[in-house]
């Protein structure tokens, strides 16, 4: 193994290069063969000893240029043989069903959504389908064009719009801008005190009988009672005053008196013993 690794070989002294004869062949004919490793594309069986050989099953085989082109993409050919007899194998790829095509030595096992696949969408109905496909973008291209076509006649009226409130603006001298500022501000004003008065009017109204007296805050009875008796206005101002004021909480610090030691509970204290 060591052997092949070396950078320098041995040549004997009496090596002659000029003996060395090259062996110029006929160049080989057709397409150019290059062997590739794959797996077959789909489950097929030999015609020669029906030998089944399923999807995914790897191969070395010949791939070479067919010639042949769909919408100038190239169709290549694949050689394989069979594992059990040897019989030569070739199928094809297949750009229009996007798919491979079995041509000779075997034949291709029956795949029910192939088949239906196949008799969904004739050439005419694909013809068909692409012809309307091409009117609708037509008609789509059409439809964003006069859409783009009023955004730019909208935006254009807007900035003629700006220019000419620009272009006013300009023309006015500082007395008449003075003037429109202080009628935005006295119309400013005479909204806020209309305003002012309508929630006035409404209150009233809220706050009032059917008789149109305005309803009045009740008391307690303490106070009712007092001015009941006579005692007149005075006093119940006093005792309103009396019932709004609340006592002020005082955060001084209480100290506790300490409880005397008391025996446990099922104990009784002995009594002491007097002199004798």
């Amino acid at each position: 193994m060591s052997e092949r690794k070396v950078l320098q070989k041995y040549y004997p002294p009496e090596f002659d290069p000029s003996k060395i004869t090259r062996n110029k062949g006929p160049k080989p004919t057709g397409p150019k063969q290059q062997t590739v490793r794959l797996m077959t594309p789909f489950s097929m069986r030999c015609n020669s000893c029906g030998e089944y050989i399923y999807k995914g099953r790897k191969y070395n085989a010949r791939k070479e240029n067919s010639g042949e082109k769909y919408f100038n993409i190239s169709i290549f050919r694949f050689y394989i043989r069979c594992t059990r007899c040897s019989a030569e194998i070739t199928f094809k790829t297949s750009p229009k069903h996007m798919d491979y095509e079995c041509e000779k030595g075997a034949t291709r096992n029956f795949e029910p959504w192939r088949e239906a696949k196949d008799k969904e969408e004739t050439e005419e109905d694909r013809l068909n389908r692409l012809e309307e496909e091409e009117n609708e973008s037509a008609m789509a291209k059409l439809e964003t064009k006069t859409l783009d076509s009023k955004r730019e006649m909208q935006i254009a009226d807007a900035l003629d719009e700006i220019r000419t409130r620009n272009a006013r603006m300009e023309r006015k001298d500082a007395g008449e801008v003075l003037e429109t500022l202080l009628e935005l501000r006295d119309e400013e004003e005479s909204s806020r005190d209309r305003e002012e008065r309508e929630i006035e009017e409404e209150a009233r109204k809220a706050f009032a009988t059917s008789d149109g007296e305005r309803v009045r805050r009740l008391v307690d009875d303490e106070v009712l009672e007092s001015s009941g008796n006579g005692e007149g206005s005075s006093s119940a101002v006093a005792g309103e005053s009396s019932i709004t004021e609340a006592e002020v909480p005082s955060f001084k610090r209480v100290v506790k008196r300490k409880k005397g030691l008391q025996p446990p509970a099922g104990l009784i204290k002995k009594k002491p013993k007097l002199p004798v």
